[in-house]
């Protein structure tokens, strides 16, 4: 008797894939679809989308009774041309585990589950809508990518795209590795990315059109400005930023 080419294909993702949730490691019932449940109920209901009310331009959490005419911060100096930044979920238990599962640990199943949740954000485009505009990621390093297999932001960005029906386009690259960010401060995260982007193989593709830059996290924003403005001078428009998780401190929730 012969197997289904589908059957066989699901018992082989079942043998690959972990049989615990990826975060807690509680036991995931099998169930026969295209994406494999990697996130159980219980963490998904734990993934915190962050506090009220928030920043306008990059959706700061700024605490319960802060004005919004005050200027913030965490914004202050990106670049005019990056318009505004939203983020699914803050990075916290179970989100970190997610972002670093996908990240370190070769989860790349994980791309679709967290994809989908950044393209449903509420994003804030140019004139109210996304006509016309392109999605990219940001890039990482031919070594990180042997290493890794894959570029993880690329992913995420590639789904994205699928989702809102817009092009993906290879806008960026990087010219030199940089040091990981987590452990730098303010300061040494923006000279660390200092001069690190250059135009993409397909950025003659841009053409003044609006970006949706994708990533994984975004933390003080010095990845994200660096390559906006990279972006603007390789001919695009304005920039709309987009991650899974952000960095939150206690103090902002």
């Amino acid at each position: 008797m012969s197997v289904a080419p589908a059957t066989w294909a699901s018992d082989l993702l079942g043998l690959l894939l972990p049989s615990g949730c990826v975060s807690c490691g509680s036991w995931l019932p099998e169930r026969r679809s295209p994406v494999p449940e990697l996130v159980c109920v219980s963490c998904r209901a734990r993934m915190r989308p962050g506090s009220w009310p928030r920043c306008p331009r990059c959706h700061w959490p700024r605490g319960t009774g802060r004005s919004e005419e005050v200027e913030c911060r965490e914004c202050a100096a990106w670049p005019e041309p990056l318009v505004g930044a939203r983020f699914a979920y803050e990075l916290r238990p179970p989100v970190d585990d997610l972002v670093h599962g996908l990240k370190y640990e070769g989860w790349r199943e994980l791309a679709p589950f967290m994809g989908d949740a950044v393209a449903a954000l509420d994003l804030p485009w140019p004139d109210g809508g996304h006509g016309g505009a392109v999605v990219t990621a940001v890039p990482t390093t031919p070594g990180r990518m042997k290493a890794r297999g894959y570029n993880q932001a690329e992913l995420l960005a590639r789904r994205v795209a699928e989702r809102l029906d817009l092009p993906y386009v290879a806008a960026l690259r990087r010219t030199r590795a940089t040091r990981s960010q987590t452990t730098l401060t303010p300061a040494e995260r923006l000279r660390n990315v200092d001069g690190v982007f250059d135009a993409g193989p397909e950025a003659r593709r841009l053409g003044g059109r609006a970006v949706l830059l994708v990533d994984d996290v975004l933390t003080t924003g010095a990845t994200v400005s660096a390559a906006a403005e990279r972006l603007v001078e390789a001919g695009a428009g304005p920039v709309v930023v987009a991650t899974f998780a952000r960095a939150v401190t206690q103090g902002a929730a």
